[in-house]
């Protein structure tokens, strides 16, 4: 399967822990308000504007965090 070019905001969240279900499902351990309090911050990449209503995250920044965040 091919590496995709952007993350979107429900690639990296996924959906949240249910009775049945006990992990999120996306990359990110955290959650959508964490994601952009990091993102103010300056901690984890900022997102690019696709179209209108469209944000993304490039995704060889978010690997590329991922990977700082392991080898740390």
């Amino acid at each position: 399967m091919p590496q995709p070019l952007y993350y979107r905001e429900s690639q990296l969240i996924g959906r949240r822990a249910t009775p049945t279900r006990s992990a999120r499902t996306g990359l990110l351990p955290f959650s959508s308000a964490t994601l952009w309090r990091m993102v103010r911050a300056g901690k984890f990449p900022k997102p690019v504007k696709l179209a209108d209503r469209v944000t993304a995250w490039p995704a060889s920044d978010v690997d590329a965090w991922r990977q700082s965040r392991t080898a740390a």
